[in-house]
């Protein structure tokens, strides 16, 4: 079995944690507790017959008084990047973070946007052109949603299927 390390990041409140838990646990929660450090969550999954034990790190929000320490991404396999949909600045924030890790680990590393909170369409700040301009550089994008569970499975099998060498799910 493989064991496989992924790291999710973003600005604070964008639902990484809402994501795992959904994932991992199949349960969301209105309420809102602050990721202090890390939090690691594991999952094993199938790809293509091959077992892989996904090593879920939920690291705390990023703002502009506290960064993401590089000792936490050093040995990931992954990297997710969390945006929430309503709040348009944590699109920039989650690429400065992705910035500050490629510098850390290098470039080469799977890396998937994910655009949350879905079930908020009509409060979303983030266009279409935004994911478009995300697609256009050359990262995959969903669009998922905490709270109904849209898109959340085909976003973790999607970056495990690219950190074992295959083609990721069609973006929704």
């Amino acid at each position: 079995m493989y064991k496989k390390k992924v790291c999710m990041v973003g600005e604070f409140s964008v639902g990484k944690t809402s994501l795992v838990q959904r994932y991992v646990h199949s349960i969301f929660s209105e309420k809102y507790l602050t990721t202090v450090g890390v939090k690691i969550d594991r999952k094993e999954v199938d790809v293509d017959g091959e077992k892989i034990q996904l090593l879920l790190w939920d690291i705390q929000g990023e703002d502009a008084f506290s960064s993401v320490p590089m000792s936490y991404v050093k040995g990931t396999s992954a990297i997710i990047l969390v945006v929430d949909g309503t709040r348009g600045y944590t699109l920039d924030t989650a690429f400065e973070i992705k910035s500050h890790i490629d510098e850390a680990v290098g470039d080469k590393i799977p890396c998937i946007v994910l655009f949350n909170k879905y079930d908020l369409l009509h409060q979303w700040e983030i266009t279409e052109e935004d994911i478009a301009a995300v697609k256009a550089g050359g990262v995959l994008t969903m669009c998922t949603s905490s709270k109904d569970g849209s898109g959340v499975e085909d976003a973790f099998e999607s970056i495990s299927r690219m950190m074992m060498g295959k083609n990721a799910l069609a973006a929704a």
